[in-house]
């Protein structure tokens, strides 16, 4: 299969960027991140400096790898993270644009990479439990409805990749955040901080994220298909506490 490329291109934060064409030829059976590896390994050879983009696990769990592909973050397949996209889902288009995330919260370091470290920071405002528990107790003494202890592993589902902010046009993290917060706020550890839902909302636009106006393109594009009406749960739990 051969594909015509043209890659986003940025030496840092603070240059201009600008899409470079590429054409390669690979099997239908190589990954989107496999083609660019073996991108890089043709670009090395003839001397010229190879796309840095990000991955770690290329299973699905770590988030990491965020493309926009097409238009669409994470490309094109629903419920599929960029590495586990392969280069027969575009048997049908040949001339792919690949670019990073697209949000001032989410400065670009280099070419397809960008800084997620704003995520960071609105967990390090209050997405964990702050409770001594002591040794690990047995599971059954702290009985947990399953309505909602499946709620909670509905919403701990989220990687972080950022595909929801790349796909909001105010490049919003209100569903990242109201995923933590359900998560914890479901569980009865959780309950202690009744705070959380402003502390998390309050680091979000600190870090430049914009609000949310019930596009629902998040819920699109979410690798996790993480749902919405989380945001409905933490809108409930912060006005609970207003």
């Amino acid at each position: 299969m051969n594909f015509i490329l043209h890659i986003w291109r940025q030496k840092d934060a603070d240059s201009a960027g600008k899409f470079e064409r590429y054409e390669i030829d690979v099997s239908e059976d190589t990954s989107f991140l496999e083609m660019l590896d073996a991108l890089n390994e043709q670009l090395i050879e003839i001397g010229q400096e190879a796309i840095a983009f990000d991955f770690d696990c290329r299973e699905g769990i770590c988030g990491a790898c965020n493309l926009v592909i097409n238009g669409a973050p994470h490309g094109k397949s629903k419920a599929t993270t960029t590495c586990q996209q392969y280069m027969r889902d575009y048997s049908n288009e040949n001339e792919l644009w690949i670019e990073p995330w697209r949000a001032t919260a989410f400065p670009i370091i280099k070419d397809l990479i960008v800084d997620r470290t704003s995520f960071e920071k609105i967990i390090q405002a209050g997405g964990y439990i702050d409770i001594r528990t002591g040794s690990a107790c047995e599971a059954n003494t702290l009985p947990i409805e399953k309505e909602v202890s499946d709620m909670a592993f509905d919403s701990a589902t989220c990687i972080g990749c950022g595909a929801c902010v790349a796909a909001c046009p105010n490049a919003s993290a209100m569903l990242f955040v109201a995923a933590k917060v359900t998560h914890l706020s479901a569980l009865p550890q959780g309950e202690m901080d009744p705070k959380r839902a402003e502390k998390l909302l309050s680091a979000m636009e600190d870090q430049g994220f914009g609000g949310c106006s019930n596009y629902r393109e998040c819920e699109r594009v979410c690798p996790k298909e993480i749902s919405v009406s989380t945001i409905t749960t933490m809108n409930k739990l912060l006005y609970q506490q207003s």
